[in-house]
């Protein structure tokens, strides 16, 4: 019963991981970061933070009930 708890939470944390990572808008900024263009959105980059939080707690999830799930410690 709990090794299927946690298959159940590693295949929803891996499809909100494929999501997140979908998401996220490319790391260059292009010709806009030779004259500090790049920093006028500043709260995009903000909410790109965010993001990045989140998706290093999912995917901290993920590999934990890979790991438990993986070893069966609960079987």
């Amino acid at each position: 019963m709990i090794t299927t708890i946690f298959w159940v939470i590693q295949i929803i944390s891996s499809l909100l991981l494929i999501l997140l990572v979908m998401i996220h808008s490319p790391k260059g900024d292009g010709i806009a970061g030779i004259g500090g263009a790049s920093q006028v959105f500043s709260s995009q980059k903000n909410a790109e933070s965010g993001l990045n939080k989140l998706t290093m707690c999912v995917a901290i999830v993920f590999f934990v009930s890979t790991f438990i799930a993986g070893f069966n410690i609960f079987g």
